[in-house]
């Protein structure tokens, strides 16, 4: 298994617009209820809200929307009712993509996802034939620009991040609009989904500056195509939408 085609409002956007950061803002405070209203409203008992508080934090989001989030999550403020939804799609080239997302109307949802993939040359796959081609993993981005005297010496960071108990690790390229990069080196370490938050810590301990973890669907083979601009227009289109949350493809960037 290698890396994976990840596309997210909150990863690797280092400048945004005043408008997109209240989008994401939105799209935080849509997980940090949810998270809330399954586990409560204390991240340390809850590991879902904490990696929803953290990324929000990664994101810049200001800690009184993060409280107000977790209240309304929690009951203490009055909210609409949402839910998550998970879609299943093909795109261009026969691309398999799993949409995430938070609604307060499934239906509407499921509509508007509809009339992006038409318009986008994709279409809706049935459940379960489409998610068979992922593996659910913890994913922990690495960007060793944050840490200069790494830089030149990735295989210090590999051991790093094996020691660690990584699973498996993959390098790439920074995405397109980011800070000047050389190729091929943001670091992806998988994990065992119950392993993030252990093999997070033991970086940290190890003094390694996280940009950013999460629990990802990562695809067991990626596919090269030739319809990669239109991919990368419909996966922009799908972010548009205020319900969802995250992308993911097998596409091979």
């Amino acid at each position: 298994m290698s890396g994976h085609s990840h596309f997210s409002s909150i990863k690797h956007k280092k400048e945004i617009t005043d408008a997109k950061r209240g989008k994401i803002f939105s799209k935080m405070a849509k997980l940090i209820s949810v998270a809330a209203r399954e586990g409560g409203g204390d991240p340390n008992a809850n590991p879902k809200l904490k990696l929803a508080i953290e990324q929000a934090k990664n994101a810049n989001m200001p800690k009184d929307n993060i409280d107000r989030a977790v209240k309304r999550g929690t009951g203490e403020l009055s909210s609409e009712k949402l839910e998550q939804v998970t879609f299943e799609a093909y795109g261009p080239g026969q691309t398999a993509i799993i949409i995430e997302g938070i609604t307060d109307n499934k239906n509407r949802t499921l509509g508007e996802i509809k009339q992006i993939l038409s318009q986008n040359n994709g279409k809706l796959a049935s459940e379960g034939s489409v998610k068979w081609l992922f593996e659910r993993k913890g994913a922990i981005i690495i960007d060793p620009q944050l840490q200069k005297e790494r830089l030149k010496d990735k295989e210090k960071l590999e051991l790093e991040a094996i020691e660690a108990g990584a699973e498996d690790i993959y390098w790439h390229a920074a995405p397109e609009g980011d800070e000047p990069h050389q190729e091929g080196d943001i670091l992806d370490i998988y994990t065992k989904p119950g392993e993030l938050e252990k093999v997070k810590k033991n970086l940290e301990e190890k003094e390694v500056e996280i940009d950013s973890s999460s629990l990802d669907w990562v695809p067991k083979e990626m596919i090269d195509i030739k319809e990669k601009e239109t991919c990368q227009k419909l996966f922009e289109a799908l972010d548009e939408n205020d319900a969802v949350q995250d992308i993911y493809s097998n596409l091979k960037i």
